[in-house]
């Protein structure tokens, strides 16, 4: 099943979380953009897993349940895994949250797709992502921070690991997104932003979603 597609990967996205942030009583910051609500928890499918649903059991874990080992996602065949996540309405993605291991069996290259619902393997591989990161080998969480730009109207994401660091499989124990979420055709909210929102800070009436978006940064 491996295509094994080595280019000179672009490792810009490369993030570390290595800032001595990641606090289990520091939960605000980590949701104040959570797309956590926002996932469409049935549609999520993961190809090569070992385990059935296992990739959506992974997603489904909330913040307070990141450092959690089970459950786990963990490829079959090989270590490449493919994950399909879509969205309950479009969203402009902010970071990737990922929690893997200081082991070989953690991803290395992660490439992201945006709004495509019919990749596989193959395609996967032979496509440009939207942007390819470098993940690092820890059990921190790793918050990757992405090119906003590329990412401001989103409707799912794919997932492609495409190695790890040298063993026959892959695992991953935790999966979350932060960004901001919108109803088709309507500007950008998010939930604990807008509930102390200053009047000031919305549009004027008659300005455009196109508009209000690009006041989102």
């Amino acid at each position: 099943m491996s295509h094994h597609c080595h280019d000179e990967n672009d490792h810009s996205g490369h993030s570390h979380s290595g800032d001595g942030h990641d606090h289990s009583d520091d939960i605000t910051p980590a949701l104040q953009y959570s797309l956590y609500q926002h996932i469409n928890f049935d549609d999520i499918t993961t190809l090569n897993e070992a385990e059935a649903h296992s990739g959506k059991a992974v997603v489904k874990k909330t913040w307070q349940e990141r450092l959690e080992e089970r459950p786990e996602l963990e490829s079959e065949a090989d270590e490449q895994l493919l994950m399909h996540i879509p969205f309950t309405g479009q969203i402009k993605l902010h970071s990737i949250l990922v929690r893997t291991s200081n082991s070989v069996s953690a991803p290395q290259t992660l490439k992201v797709f945006i709004n495509r619902d019919d990749l596989d393997f193959a395609t996967a591989c032979d496509l440009q992502p939207t942007q390819e990161f470098a993940l690092s080998q820890t059990s921190e969480i790793q918050d990757i921070g992405v090119k906003r730009a590329l990412f401001g109207k989103v409707q799912s994401l794919t997932l492609f690991v495409e190695d790890n660091y040298g063993d026959d499989v892959s695992r991953v124990s935790y999966l979350g997104f932060k960004g901001d979420w919108m109803q088709l055709g309507r500007a950008p909210t998010n939930i604990l932003y807008e509930a102390a929102a200053n009047p000031a800070d919305h549009a004027v009436k008659g300005t455009s979603v196109n508009q209000m978006g690009s006041r989102l940064g």
